[in-house]
């Protein structure tokens, strides 16, 4: 039967800490799911700078990466390969998660330091061309896995989906879901609904949280997150020309990039037929 999540997980590097910090979480995800991960380098202009001006040919990569990925072999317990492909950040990190049917995709993001500086709108442009979810990890350290993942939900927009995708991300980290939800009328309480009713039947733990009217939901979120300890928060982005393009928001990247630094996976919708995904 077809799965939503397959069983590699894709790390792009550029070598610096906050990629490396992402890899090591990703081993963590990956030992915990029996998965394999794969460190991905794109030899785009920024290395080809680095290694004319550091007198490097491209085994200089092959080296680090080996160096890498024994450490995820040896020191982790996960099985571990790489991939090197000439090209660019935003259209060759989608083209080898579909080429080696990746699952999801761990992406460091980090300021002005490291060759490729996946920050911002760099980030952003990965996220929504990729087609698995990306869990966008920054500098802060987090052990253990992850066991508690927040669920905002603002509309009540696409609520089969979204509850189809929690439910199946729980059962894969055998994590608790806890939905925050914004303060509403019947539409939005209708949403919660609908999510929680799945949740008890398929046996996933879940909590609601209303949040306050007058204050600044994305704020509340991540405060909401950082005092439960959360170790992941869960969205959506938006889908315009019939799922071919995706679109985030300001809302959106406030989560991504939150002061916490709590990692955020992001979910671009695909037609998926749910019928074939195994039954809970």
């Amino acid at each position: 039967m077809e799965t939503l999540l397959k069983n590699i997980v894709l790390v792009p590097t550029d070598f610096s800490e906050v990629c490396k910090n992402a890899m090591n979480q990703a081993a963590v995800a990956a030992k915990s799911l029996n998965y394999k991960v794969i460190l991905l380098h794109v030899i785009d202009n920024n290395t080809k700078a680095m290694l004319k001006n550091e007198g490097h040919g491209t085994e200089f990569l092959d080296e680090k990466l080996n160096s890498l990925v024994a450490h995820l072999k040896n020191d982790l317990g996960v099985d571990a390969g790489y991939i090197t492909k000439e090209g660019n950040i935003f259209d060759t990190i989608p083209e080898i998660a579909s080429e080696i049917d990746a699952g999801l995709i761990f992406l460091g993001t980090h300021g002005k330091v490291g060759m490729q500086k996946l920050t911002g709108s760099y980030a952003i442009k990965v996220v929504t061309n990729s087609p698995v979810p990306v869990i966008v990890v920054q500098k802060r350290h987090f052990e253990g896995g992850i066991k508690n993942i927040v669920l905002p939900i603002t509309s009540d927009a696409g609520p089969w989906e979204k509850t189809k995708w929690a439910t199946h991300i729980a059962k894969q980290f055998k994590a608790q879901i806890d939905i925050f939800q914004l303060p509403g009328g019947d539409s939005i309480n209708s949403t919660v609904h609908v999510i929680t009713k799945y949740f008890e039947e398929n046996e996933v733990p879940f909590s609601v949280q209303v949040a306050e009217k007058s204050s600044n939901f994305t704020k509340q979120v991540i405060d909401y997150a950082t005092s439960n300890n959360s170790q992941l928060i869960m969205i959506m982005t938006n889908p315009e020309k019939g799922f071919k393009q995706f679109l985030l928001g300001s809302y959106d990247e406030d989560l991504i990039f939150n002061t916490s630094q709590i990692p955020v996976m992001c979910i671009n919708p695909r037609e998926v037929n749910w019928k074939k995904i195994v039954n809970y």
